[in-house]
């Protein structure tokens, strides 16, 4: 009966249309960011604040993917390998959370201060080596809670190629110093629902 009348008030919404409105992996997320065996009430908010916490995931790892191909040659230097020695600090806190009867909640906390961590570890000047730990090191975890499984669809080869020609030619006109055709092609970039954006690694670009 209180369903019903959930229903007739309009704010009962059932988990299949709740998934076709944001996501089934942000309705994952909602259930692993509380504890298992309390009630769960889910909210729009709620999901919304779990589509935005998983965006930061995505982004994290397009980041690391990014430089793994762009960074720095080499070996991890000693700061790197310093950073990389923490890691297992973050694997025990996350496997005391799941030893904690399935704390998948903490264990979520802990992705995220691994990522705050990254965040900052790789915001100079990153070897390609200490990027692939990193996203080696983020995939441990969100495997293990089946998280970032949607690959992005910048997979289409074609549009890639497309793309990054259009950004050499672009850098190559300003190099010229022809900036109404760097201009032309990043409006034409734009027209196509691509970001630029400048890196000391040079120019990344993301769909919207």
């Amino acid at each position: 009966d209180n369903q019903k009348m959930s229903k007739s008030l309009g704010n009962f919404f059932t988990v299949r249309e709740a998934a076709e409105a944001y996501g089934y992996e942000a309705v994952r997320f909602f259930m692993l960011s509380a504890q298992y065996r309390s009630p769960l009430n889910y909210s729009r908010d709620s999901l919304i604040m779990a589509q935005n916490s998983l965006e930061r995931l995505y982004t994290a790892e397009s980041n690391l993917e990014f430089l793994v191909k762009n960074g720095a040659d080499g070996d991890l230097t000693a700061e790197e390998k310093a950073f990389t020695d923490t890691f297992d600090s973050y694997r025990q806190k996350f496997d005391d959370a799941m030893d904690d009867d399935l704390n998948t909640a903490d264990a979520v906390s802990v992705i995220f201060e691994l990522v705050r961590a990254i965040n900052i570890a790789v915001e100079k000047t990153p070897t390609k080596a200490l990027a692939q730990a990193c996203l080696d090191m983020l995939h441990e975890f969100t495997d293990v809670l089946g998280l970032l499984y949607n690959k992005k669809e910048t997979a289409d080869d074609d549009l890639s190629e497309k793309v990054e020609a259009m950004i050499q030619a672009r850098q190559e006109a300003r190099k010229a110093k022809n900036f109404a055709e760097a201009d032309r092609i990043r409006d034409e970039l734009k027209a196509m629902g691509i970001t630029l954006m400048d890196t000391p690694q040079g120019v990344k670009w993301s769909k919207d």
